[in-house]
């Protein structure tokens, strides 16, 4: 099992930038791809981005393509998300996911854990 654990959520205004941070515990060396998800009240979840635990690649959704950056620290068994220039509709609770044996995937379904989410609201 692995647990996932976001933090770093708030309230900003548009324009501004957060730093979610996803602490991963449990069985993290069976843990083969990192991914941030998000979902808006009324909508689907959505990608957002993902990672490979072992290597540097690094996947983004159009939406958020030169704004956000996932990064990850092994040895800490830490997963980031830097946010800028944040808009109104990246409001969303942002969750963090793990992949135990797969590649990093824009699909949900292909995640075996997840955390609970972290709010994040931008204001206009």
């Amino acid at each position: 099992q692995v647990q996932l654990v976001e933090s770093g959520g708030g309230l900003v205004q548009a324009g501004g930038s957060l730093r979610l941070a996803c602490a991963a515990s449990g069985r993290t060396v069976s843990t083969s791809a990192m991914g941030w998800f998000r979902q808006a009240p009324g909508k689907e979840r959505e990608f957002v981005a993902a990672i490979s635990w072992r290597d540097v690649h690094t996947y983004y959704a159009d939406s958020v393509k030169g704004r956000f950056t996932i990064s990850r620290d092994n040895a800490e068994n830490m997963v980031y998300l830097q946010m800028n220039n944040l808009k109104p509709e990246d409001t969303a609770v942002y969750y963090c996911a793990a992949a135990k044996t797969r590649p990093p995937s824009p699909q949900p379904e292909l995640y075996d854990y997840w955390g609970q989410g972290t709010q994040v609201i931008v204001s206009s």
